[in-house]
């Protein structure tokens, strides 16, 4: 598992992104499982994610309505199957819109970049 913390910060909201190998549904919830296991992460308000288990989709928004999905499509360009990418929001306190979809395309792009393969 790696993790990228603290990569984007606004209006309060703050971002990580995390990922590793992952093949199945049940092993991406053992790996949401291990990142909650980092009392920080447990509070997170949302953990959304995505994973291309061979050629299946499977996504959470976690409450982020529609950002498994943006998640999902970077790992089809990609062509990164087999791995799950998290993207952590802790809530500030205000709403930003479309600019959360955003930040989610930066993190899964921060970690895409700066992975260890």
């Amino acid at each position: 598992m790696q993790t990228f913390d603290g990569i984007i910060s606004d209006r309060g909201s703050k971002y990580a992104v995390s990922g590793g190998a992952c093949a199945s549904a049940d092993e991406a919830k053992a790996f949401l499982k291990s990142l909650r296991k980092t009392k920080k992460f447990a509070k997170a308000t949302h953990n959304t994610w995505g994973l291309l288990a061979g050629d299946i989709p499977i996504k959470n928004d976690d409450g982020e309505s529609g950002a498994g999905m943006v998640i999902l499509r970077m790992l089809e360009r990609e062509g990164l199957r087999d791995h799950i990418i998290v993207v952590t929001r802790w809530y500030g306190g205000k709403h930003l819109g479309g600019d959360r979809f955003r930040h989610v395309q930066d993190a899964v792009r921060h970690y895409l970049d700066n992975r260890i393969a």
